[in-house]
């Protein structure tokens, strides 16, 4: 992910000038020089999960035909789910009735506020695959990240909510989920929004 720095906040040193006893009325008194202002750490970045999901769930391999490739898997409540492997299905000979098919999906929303200029408005794609090699059990991954990144148009504290305008000009009002972060955000700043979704199959001879 990319990091924005959301404002500067300066630290300010006041000096007061004071006298110091005993100086005599002709004796300049010991001036001391001003130390210069620290700056203080960049505020974090206003960002967040939305929200996160990870499900998982295993079947076994009840019925298998090569020849014509279809299988039948049974889930653990008993069901049955029958279906032609297609040829991306590679290595199709190294499964054997009575493995185990385990199939893993994962979803995230997450959100970060930029400052304008550090952006534009607009959408992206990001995809990958992978897929076991030539003579292992069947199994893979695939991957897409979806970002959107809109435009605050308004934000209304009483009601904690802000205003964005995506990409294509359409316009949406959501509920802050923390409205304390409202305090740190602006009209005109940008919030990129990104889905990312996965899905892992891996086929696994069951341990004795």
């Amino acid at each position: 992910m990319r990091t924005t720095k959301i404002g500067t906040t300066l630290t300010v040193a006041a000096w007061l000038s004071l006298g110091i006893a005993g100086c005599a009325a002709n004796c300049p008194c010991t001036k001391k020089e001003p130390v210069p202002a620290a700056a203080a750490a960049p505020a974090a970045p206003v960002s967040g999960t939305v929200g996160e999901n990870v499900v998982t769930a295993t079947a076994v391999v009840k019925t298998l035909d090569q020849k014509t490739r279809m299988v039948t898997l049974q889930r653990t409540d008993g069901s049955l789910i029958k279906f032609r492997a297609g040829d991306e299905v590679r290595n199709l000979p190294q499964v054997e009735v009575g493995d185990e098919v385990k199939v893993t999906f994962y979803e995230a929303l997450a959100y970060e506020v930029r400052k304008p200029g550090e952006g534009v408005p607009g959408a992206s794609v990001a995809e990958q695959a992978a897929r076991a090699e030539l003579g292992q059990k069947p199994g893979g991954m695939a991957a897409r990240v979806t970002t959107v990144t809109a435009t605050i148009t308004a934000i209304d504290k009483a009601a904690t909510t802000v205003t964005l305008r995506g990409p294509d000009g359409e316009s949406t009002t959501v509920k802050a989920r923390d409205p304390q972060k409202l305090d740190r955000v602006s009209v005109g700043d940008l919030v990129d929004i990104t889905y990312t979704e996965a899905i892992g199959i891996a086929v696994e001879t069951p341990k004795k």
